[in-house]
């Protein structure tokens, strides 16, 4: 048979049995003017491409710069190819040399003054990016369908986004998150004192609905500011997840952590992370 009809044939099998044939993955380069953040910014879209028009999860990452070093779109066909996760959408937004600006928590800057552009920043993604994936790609549009993650401060980013938008992100995923991120300068005597997030989880009245996956590794750095014997990205980490327990978060039901033995503050444990969140986010159980 002719490769033209054994592809019909393909095609025809697949759309019987009601399974989408996966082709290879393509990494679509955008460029996107941002009246936000006055400037362009670099989006990368890994698409699968299916035979049958179908609408798809997306996945949005911080920092996306790094899914080109992690090899993401090799993982994601695999992941899709071996049925472990359905058809999906992912997107890396690059950061430039902004970065520090840029991502950070929306309500206050922290005590250097790091992150005042975060509240653009988070319009941009929520006015600017998402309608712009939802005009080009047949993504979903619905915070169940959408997740937010990033990678150190991008993670930050991330949690905090999600949380001031429930109504467009139903998960969110912290790789080696910055969750020392401080609203005063680091003292002594209160050395786990003043970390934005945790405080914010901690006095709010209401909490968003919302999923958390978070990710860190035993060599994600040396400093161990309380001299508890643990390091502060674990930490920081473990305090989260314990100040969302105190809210009312399931912890296994909305409540995901992988500590990685070995693991450092890069791109190369990132990727060894990043089947088991995508796993996670797309619903299905590592």
């Amino acid at each position: 048979m002719p490769v033209s009809g054994l592809s019909k044939l393909f095609n025809w099998v697949s759309d019987f049995l009601r399974v989408p044939a996966i082709r290879p993955v393509e990494v679509h380069e955008h460029h996107l003017d941002s009246r936000y953040l006055e400037r362009r910014l670099q989006v990368d879209v890994y698409a699968p491409q299916s035979v049958r028009s179908t609408s798809f999860p997306v996945v949005i990452f911080h920092d996306g710069q790094d899914l080109v070093r992690m090899n993401a779109a090799a993982i994601q066909q695999e992941l899709m190819a071996s049925a472990a996760c359905p058809p999906f959408v992912m997107v890396g937004i690059h950061a430039n040399e902004r970065r520090m600006q840029e991502y950070g928590t929306i309500q206050q800057a922290d005590y250097a003054g790091r992150g005042k552009l975060a509240p653009q920043h988070a319009r941009f993604v929520v006015e600017e990016l998402l309608p712009y994936l939802q005009q080009h790609y047949p993504v979903e549009s619905t915070a169940a369908q959408t997740t937010i993650a990033g990678f150190s401060l991008g993670g930050l980013a991330a949690f905090d986004l999600a949380w001031h938008y429930p109504q467009h992100f139903g998960r969110t995923g912290v790789f080696s998150g910055a969750l020392w991120w401080r609203s005063r300068a680091f003292s002594a005597a209160d050395p786990d004192g003043h970390r934005i997030l945790h405080t914010q989880v901690a006095k709010a009245k209401r909490v968003p609905a919302l999923r958390f996956w978070f990710q860190t590794g035993t060599l994600d750095e040396t400093d161990d500011r309380n001299h508890n014997g643990i390091i502060d990205s674990i930490d920081d980490t473990l305090d989260l997840i314990q100040a969302l327990e105190t809210k009312g978060y399931h912890p296994v039901k909305d409540l995901q952590y992988l500590e990685i033995t070995g693991g450092r503050h890069e791109p190369a444990t990132w990727a060894v992370a990043l089947p088991h969140f995508l796993r996670w986010a797309l619903g299905k159980q590592p």
